[in-house]
């Protein structure tokens, strides 16, 4: 089976090289920044494709994981798309979109005689190259039986959750409830620094307490020694908050704690740390950093 890569950043380019491990045939790539895919292509074995057509011409399933609604419409419908060469072509999407624009490309992609599946990822880049990826999949049963096989060696929990446009609803508040809980650490910490406490000692203390989550896992740390390398940019968290608050207000919904923890990661951008570990919101809150011109 030959598998193609549309979108070969970090989460991107990882998913390829763990499927080449594990014995599959990636054969075409494409990604915008053409320097990327050229490099990923010679350390594969596969080829860059000049187009998106050439993506679908020479892979039976084609991954693509993109940043937003915007490019996600524009890869499956703008001049150049995929669907010009897919009839029987299994495409699996994978980046974070609203569920409304899963649905959109399940009815180009049928329309083109092909099949789509949503199978969004909770997890990160260390997750993508082992294959232990926590991915949540949405569409036609058939569909996902089909890619179960591919995606098994890519994931360590793999859940079908139902129609098209489902597992994005979930993966939307999925991000939502850890971005609060990325910021209500950041608070927590930020406001212990300037009590004087030693960090260590009270992440240890939230740890066996009411106060542990995930995120103090992943990001206490980091945040205590400001190292915010990348895993999941603060520019994505605000995109993924914005999906989930769109979701209530259509819903009629207020949800305070969403909108409070958007606007930190909007701060973020503003201020040109968009591209930082969603970590980084700890530079906002502690006393004597960024917000206070010492910058991160």
């Amino acid at each position: 089976m030959n598998i193609g890569f549309v979108g070969v950043g970090r989460m991107g380019a990882n998913m390829a090289r763990r499927l080449k491990d594990r014995g599959y045939h990636v054969t075409t790539l494409f990604d915008v920044n053409r320097a990327a895919a050229t490099a990923l292509a010679q350390e594969l074995g596969a080829a860059a494709s000049p187009t998106l057509g050439d993506v679908s011409a020479g892979a039976d399933v084609i991954f693509t994981i993109v940043t937003d609604d915007a490019a996600m419409r524009e890869i499956f419908s703008g001049p150049d798309n995929l669907l010009v060469n897919a009839s029987g072509k299994l495409f699996i999407n994978c980046a974070t979109v609203s569920p409304a624009i899963h649905l959109e490309i399940e009815k180009l992609a049928e329309g083109a005689g092909a099949a789509s599946l949503e199978a969004c990822m909770a997890s990160s880049i260390t997750q993508a190259r082992e294959g232990s990826l926590y991915l949540m999949c949405g569409g036609s049963e058939e569909n996902f039986r089909r890619a179960e096989p591919i995606l098994k060696e890519l994931s360590a929990s793999l859940r079908y959750i139902g129609k098209s446009g489902e597992a994005a609803k979930v993966k939307a508040l999925v991000n939502m409830v850890m971005n609060i809980n990325t910021a209500g650490l950041a608070e927590g910490l930020g406001l212990g620094d300037a009590l004087g406490l030693d960090l260590t000692m009270l992440r240890e203390v939230f740890s066996q307490t009411g106060a542990a989550s995930r995120v103090l896992q992943t990001d206490g740390e980091d945040m205590q020694n400001r190292d915010h390398a990348c895993f999941f940019s603060a520019a994505h968290a605000a995109k993924d908050s914005g999906i989930a608050l769109q979701l209530a207000r259509e819903l009629g919904l207020d949800l305070p704690l969403a909108s409070a923890t958007k606007a930190q990661y909007d701060r973020m951008i503003a201020a040109g740390l968009g591209e930082l570990d969603k970590s980084g919101i700890a530079e906002l809150t502690f006393k004597r950093r960024y917000a206070e011109g010492s910058g991160p």
